[in-house]
């Protein structure tokens, strides 16, 4: 007895876990978390996207000649000397924090006064193509930044998102502040940088990027529950669907698919990446309409079928 009253007590505390806790405990980590380190000579040498961006910065400052090839190799490190020297810090080939921020120096924003707090309902729009944040007031623009946002290879999650997390001075490559998003196949966020020669570029590893005084000004007019919607062209996800979706799956796939029914009036609930019973809902609703076998599931035959109902092929992006 004593056995099955316990059971059934721990049943409850998980059940009054919030679904979403539970969902960050098994997410990855942040992806420009890789990239928050120091960079110094070692064998094997040390590769990665923040050795482009340190070797990008260098040649743009004109202390690197070299291709930026994302190789910490012994050019580099003289081009990091050479920097280092200039700036009358200690020349040590290494980049920690203080060679970061010198990096850094002349890009910084004027810090001005908080202007008047958006009122009413405030969101967040993050168009990737035109590499922009808004703050809005419903639907009505308040204040826009300039940003960086996912690279090709790390693109950024497209969808409709609302803040889980706020977060002071996590440093480094995260900068002043951090807001995390509730994208359900990692662990994405809004954050400032130490690199802010980067903003109006798409080179991050998915994470929004914000020059420091920027996201210190947006920090104080969003809270968790925030809505935030990454938007970008639905041509950008075309090719993103290469498996049957089905109740329980999540990914940009489904945003995609989410998306398309949406374009066909046939979503009219959040596009958040999760096939779940309003998205096989309106799957079987589609189905239904179109006479296409009623199953819940998104094969290839039902996409081409929304594809071609929304004529993405067509529209002139």
């Amino acid at each position: 007895m004593r056995k099955i009253i316990l059971t059934a007590f721990f049943l409850l505390i998980f059940c009054l876990i919030p679904f979403e806790t539970l969902l960050a405990s098994d997410k990855k980590p942040c992806p420009c978390a890789l990239y928050n380190r120091e960079l110094f000579e070692t064998t094997p040498q040390m590769k990665g996207e923040d050795v482009v961006e340190l070797q990008y910065r260098l040649k743009q400052l004109g202390f690197y000649q070299g291709s930026c090839n994302g190789i910490y190799d012994k050019n580099t490190a003289n081009a990091v000397r050479s920097f280092q020297k200039s700036r009358k810090q200690p020349v040590t080939g290494k980049v920690d924090h203080s060679t970061w921020a010198a990096l850094g120096e002349g890009f910084e924003r004027p810090a001005n006064a908080l202007p008047e707090k958006p009122q009413g309902n405030v969101n967040i729009l993050v168009d990737l193509e035109k590499l922009t944040l808004t703050v809005r007031e419903g639907e009505r623009p308040f204040k826009e930044y300039p940003i960086a946002a996912g690279k090709p290879s790390t693109p950024s999650p497209i969808g409709e998102w609302k803040i889980i997390e706020k977060d002071y001075d996590w440093g480094g490559a995260f900068g002043a502040r951090w807001m995390g998003l509730n994208v359900p196949w990692g662990n994405y966020g809004i954050h400032g940088t130490n690199r802010p020669w980067s903003i109006g570029n798409p080179v991050s590893a998915g994470c929004i990027r914000m020059f420091n005084e920027d996201v210190v000004e947006v920090f104080e007019w969003v809270n968790v529950g925030t809505r935030v919607k990454i938007h970008a062209p639905l041509i950008w996800l075309a090719g993103s669907c290469g498996r049957t979706l089905k109740k329980g799956l999540c990914g940009q796939d489904v945003v995609y698919i989410q998306l398309l029914l949406k374009e066909a009036g046939f979503n009219p609930f959040y596009c958040d990446g999760w096939y779940g019973s309003l998205t096989e809902f309106a799957v079987r609703s589609y189905q239904l309409h179109t006479g296409l076998p009623v199953t819940g599931q998104v094969d290839e035959k039902t996409r081409l079928h929304l594809e071609e109902m929304v004529g993405l092929f067509e529209q002139d992006y």
